[in-house]
Formats: structure tokens, sequence, C-alpha cells
């Protein structure tokens, strides 16, 4: 017997908001990490004279910024 969307159970409101939250955090969490890594990357093609893994990480990490904005 197959379910059907309309005869599952309602998520309570609260549980909506719970989970974008939730979602939105972890977004969040995620979106930090990776410019964090890429600055390190960035510190590192620095140090290391790599003019040309060095635009590449900076564009990445400015079209990252812009993203968000």
């Amino acid at each position: 017997m197959e379910k059907y969307l309309l005869n599952a159970p309602k998520q309570s409101v609260g549980n909506v908001v719970d989970s974008l939250f939730a979602e939105m955090v972890l977004e969040k969490a995620l979106y930090e990490f990776r410019k964090m890594t890429l600055q390190k990357e960035i510190d590192d093609t620095l140090m290391n004279g790599n003019k040309k893994e060095f635009m590449r990480l900076s564009s990445e990490l400015n079209n990252l910024i812009a993203a968000v904005s």
C-alpha cells in the first residue's frame, strides 16, 4: 500500500522552526569553516610564493563572501 504525503502527520510549527534554525546554524558553521580554511591556504601560498594558487584561492574566497552578502 502506498503512502501519500497528504496523509502524513503534520509537523508542528515548533518543529519546523527548530529544523530551519538547525539548518541555518549548520550552514553558518560550514561557511565559517570553509572561509577559515581558504584564509589559511591563502596564507600558505603567500609564504610559498605561489602566485597562481594565491589568485585562485583569493577568487574562491571572494566568491564565497559575495554569495553570503
